[in-house]
């Protein structure tokens, strides 16, 4: 269908601007770097169109809405020369991503206005210098927003017009604007064409998904389900959003100024005048309207989808508008996104396309956890470019509506990972969409018993799988998988694959799930497992599923259909489909009682994976520089990375086979030990101390003092920044062997609530995959020292009980080296006394044992030594005794009343020492004399003492270093 009038445009540099990827280690400036832009901006190489214009910049604030709802946008009109009310041009409106402003969309509204194009790039209310509040693309407010922006446009003479009031006008945006543009088209007639990228159908779908039951329109090959009223809450991605829009004044990590510098209006000095609830609202809401606010406040303490919360979501989404969207539109979605899968854009596409507009689907290897490569972004500008030219400008060639993917490739998706998908797949249509022909789905059979699948209480501990902005767990250094925890998931696996098999789109599969209560949380994904058992989840994304009306009785559950995550990958000839079905996710919120569920594949042992496939034509990359050219540079590169990884492997090794010679006397050892996180916060600094075999240490420190960082580091959770960290005089780190010489209890007791005691302990040492003879489990069991109620179940217990056993776990093994954070938590007098025994007749075995505790007068009791911690250093080290006994006080003791008086004027003749007499007897407070020195000065004025003994306790002596800190 030609188009009466065109226009060419460039898309806001959203999810096709490549950036750098942060490293593993990328902090929370990172993440909300990548929420802000929506769209993953960079600076990209400009065109030589971006310069074939002079390009004038006119700021302008313009008013918008009425009432209390009345703003003003920060807007910037990018005028080219050869726009003349004699040769007036086509406009954009660009429409930046969530937490961005006008300048996020700087240089793309330069590059279109080189094209020849009147851009309007504009700060969004709430965001930027524009006043109001967050609505989340409110069709009343922020939709509202655009056609007033659509007026101005109208109202130049440089602006081409359809009708009197109507410009010629397209609008693009990534991820919060991509959706504004859905919006707009649906809502004002006046949009010619849109582009949306990497954005939502439903937000209700997005923020709450359930991947269950038949799927709407399943003959497309991404389609996803939706559950009716119900979902598993997407908590991590919802904090990034409430994070970001809460700021007040729009500033991303805090500070006094919006985003632009200006000054944020603080509350009067008044106390009269401040308005307390506006306050609170300012503090706890920051930009985001009160119903917006407070739909947040619920889903967050919740995790429940409630109407409520619903209706607020579903009216910023364009789920519920598809039907009157006409323009022709270009849906550009990427395949590692875990915020807004392939089927937000698959929705997208079937209800425009069922309105008879031209929709053209464009897939892409990014997405708003890991931007696409420069490769990719050039061919994706260009396709924008070009469906802006056919439909605004009537010039070029036709785009078609046809699907564009990447290549399916076998790598892993993730930081570090090598991009694939720098070739795309062209196929004639989208499939499924009118006038098309349905998806191609091919059967690949697994099979797999019943399996039972714990949720732990408060869902602790959580399998790991995707991280918001960073994508995969690959990203952490998990080689490619995820962290999926024993005794969570059932496993269901195909055969070795005889053919490669290239999944396009989303898998569906049948399960049969029992649950006691009737419902579950579920999260299921497809790995792809190597011939060496190496586990890959491609694009680290899960299908969440939140599921009613279950049977409870495991020999007769309910079947449901599930659809899986949306991929483009390459199962490799010999490898394995796995399906996983788990019970946690630590992206999501979870219940909070625990359950055990049975999950099998629906009609017995054996199931099958309905699998998408597309076919199409392999194009070439747009890149103009000969392919052998950079494949030489590659293998250049390649050559190099392997020199540069033998020679730091050959160093690695050196350094991690020296084990210190006193390893075997000195169980612990920090030598200046730093951790430091790249937004410049410091933990620990240059930490040093060391434990000899037989001690029981105590650490101590206020809250913030490192402690915890300490004791994380190691156990081998985290990597210190600098210094080294030995266990029996081996480096200690993640994964270390040495590590199976520790056991630790640290952060909460992780128990089994509907498992006794001893089936407990059992579980855990199984996990380690260690002999059953090798656990010592009866000496555990007298550590608890719970009688008959170890074999009763974890829920009927106390806390203290629970303290007890988790204590016991802690003990499986016998290590040589025991760490345990605040054991005493939870036990009365008698359990605090009868644990400060263990610990000191553990010790007296030749062991050794790190206490960090809160309890002062406990450490005093039970430790031999301690190390004292205040913002992240260390300030004091040595035995009990020489903590306590480092100035003070003393109690002095006469043989004689008499010599109360000149013993008291001897004493306050020293430098520092006050006097006061107590019913006890003399008690002096030496400040700058040591005890040795006013010993001596009594003995040489002829006083006799009886008795001359430290007055001060750990915690006096505690609190003093922790002050003079």
């Amino acid at each position: 269908m030609p188009p009466s009038v065109g226009r060419s445009v460039r898309p806001v540099r959203g999810p096709v601007r490549s950036r750098s990827r942060p490293g593993a280690r990328a902090t929370l400036a990172a993440l909300l770097a990548l929420l802000v832009s929506g769209a993953l901006l960079a600076v990209a190489p400009v065109p030589p169109a971006a310069a074939a214009e002079d390009v004038a910049a006119e700021e302008q604030r313009v008013p918008s809405g009425s009432g209390a709802d009345a703003v003003e946008l920060d807007t910037t009109l990018y005028v080219p020369g050869s726009a003349s009310a004699d040769e007036p041009a086509p406009a954009i409106v660009l429409a930046h991503g969530f937490g961005g402003s006008k300048e996020s969309v700087a240089e793309d509204a330069r590059d279109l206005a080189g094209r020849g194009y009147v851009v309007l790039a504009y700060s969004a209310r709430g965001f930027g210098a524009s006043t109001g509040q967050i609505g989340l693309n409110d069709p009343r407010f922020e939709v509202a927003d655009l056609s007033t922006l659509l007026d101005l446009l109208a109202a130049r003479d440089d602006v081409l017009l359809d009708a009197d009031g109507d410009p010629r006008v397209g609008v693009a945006g990534a991820s919060y604007g991509g959706a504004l543009s859905l919006l707009g088209a649906a809502y004002d007639d006046r949009v010619d064409a849109i582009a949306p990228q990497i954005t939502w159908n439903s937000l209700t779908a997005a923020l709450f998904p359930s991947q269950v039951g038949p799927v709407d329109g399943a003959q497309t090959v991404a389609a996803t389900p939706q559950a009716e009223g119900s979902g598993v809450y997407k908590r991590l991605w919802s904090g990034l959003f409430f994070g970001v829009g809460s700021v007040p004044g729009g500033g991303l990590l805090g500070g006094g100024a919006g985003a632009d510098g200006e000054e944020i209006a603080l509350p009067p000095a008044d106390p009269a005048s401040v308005d307390a609830a506006a306050v609170e609202q300012a503090l706890t809401c920051g930009r985001f309207r009160a119903d917006i606010c407070a739909a947040y406040q619920e889903a967050a303490a919740t995790g429940t989808l409630t109407p409520e919360i619903a209706a607020v979501l579903d009216r910023s989404s364009p789920a519920t508008v598809l039907d009157r969207i006409d323009a022709p539109t270009l849906l550009v979605q990427g395949t590692r996104d875990s915020l807004f899968g392939l089927g937000q854009a698959d929705a997208n596409a079937r209800g425009i396309a069922a309105n008879g507009a031209p929709v053209k689907v464009l897939w892409y290897a990014g997405g708003h956890d890991e931007s696409g490569s420069e490769r990719i972004t050039e061919r994706l500008r260009e396709q924008v470019a070009g469906w802006f030219d056919w439909y605004l400008r009537a010039k070029g060639e036709d785009p078609g509506t046809g699907f564009e993917f990447p290549a399916p490739t076998g790598q892993a998706a993730g930081l570090g990972s090598v991009q694939g998908g720098s070739r795309t797949v062209a196929a004639a249509d989208y499939p499924g969409l009118a006038g098309a022909d349905a998806a191609q789905r091919s059967r690949v059979a697994v099979d797999g018993p019943a399996q039972p699948v714990v949720t732990p209480a408060g869902g602790t501990p959580a399998a790991i799988t995707t991280v918001p902005g960073l994508g995969s767990a690959a990203a952490f250094g998990l080689g490619g998988t995820a962290l999926e925890i024993p005794g969570q998931f059932a496993a269901f696996d195909s055969e070795p694959l005889d053919a490669a098999v290239e999944v396009v789109g989303a898998p569906t599969v049948d399960l049969a799930v029992a649950s006691p209560s009737g419902t579950a949380t579920l999260f299921a994904k497809l790995y792809d497992v190597g011939p060496d058992g190496g586990m890959t989840l491609p694009g680290g994304l899960v299908a969440p599923l939140s599921l009613t009306g279950l049977s409870s009785d495991p020999s007769a559950p309910t079947e449901v259909s599930v659809t899986l995550p949306g991929i483009v990958h390459r199962f490799e000839a010999g490898h394995t489909m796995r399906v996983v079905v788990s019970s946690t996710d630590q992206a999501f919120a979870l219940p909070a009682e625990a359950a055990v569920y049975s999950v099998a594949l629906a009609g017995g042992d054996g199931g099958a994976l309905a699998v998408p496939e597309v076919e199409g034509q392999a194009q070439s990359g747009s890149s103009t520089a000969p392919w052998w050219g950079l494949l030489g540079v590659l293998a250049a590169l390649g050559l190099l990375a392997w020199g540069t990884a033998v020679l730091w492997g050959r160093r690695r090794r050196r350094r991690v086979s020296a084990v210190e010679p006193d390893g075997e006397d000195v169980p612990l050892r920090f030598t200046g030990v730093t951790k430091a996180y790249k937004d410049g916060f410091v933990a620990v600094r240059h930490l040093s101390f060391e434990v000899r075999r037989g001690q029981v240490l105590g650490l101590l420190g206020p809250n913030g003092a490192g402690k915890t960082t300490s004791l994380r580091m190691l156990m081998g959770l985290i990597r210190p920044t600098e210094g080294r960290i030995s266990i029996f005089g081996h480096a200690a780190g993640p994964g270390a062997p040495v590590l199976s010489r520790l056991g630790s209890f640290v952060e909460g007791t992780g128990l089994q609530p509907h498992l006794s005691g001893r089936d407990n302990l059992r579980l855990y040492w199984a996990a380690t995959g260690r002999p059953a003879e090798d656990a010592h489990m009866e000496e555990a069991i007298e550590v608890a020292g719970l009688g008959a109620a170890i074999d009763r179940p974890v829920r009927r217990y106390s806390q203290g009980m629970r303290q007890r056993v988790a204590i016991a776990q802690a003990m499986l093994g016998l290590p040589d080296l025991l760490v345990l954070d605040e054991p005493t938590n939870g036990l009365d007098p008698p359990q605090i006394h009868a644990m400060r025994e263990v610990l000191r007749s553990y010790a007296a075995t030749g062991r050794t044992v790190i206490v960090s505790s809160h309890l002062l007068s406990e450490i005093e009791q039970t430790c031999s030594h301690v190390v004292v911690m205040a913002k992240g250093q260390k300030i004091a080290q040595g035995t009990v005794e020489e903590i306590v006994g480092t100035g003070g006080a003393v109690l002095v003791g006469l043989a004689d009343d008499a010599d109360t008086d000149r013993a008291a004027a001897v004493l306050t003749a020293l430098p520092g020492v006050s006097v006061e007499r107590t019913d006890e007897g003399l008690v002096a407070e030496l400040d700058g004399t040591s005890r040795a020195r006013a010993l001596q000065a009594l003995v040489e004025a002829g006083v006799a003492v009886d008795a001359f003994t430290p007055r001060r306790r750990l915690e006096d002596a505690f609190l003093a270093l922790v002050g003079e800190s």
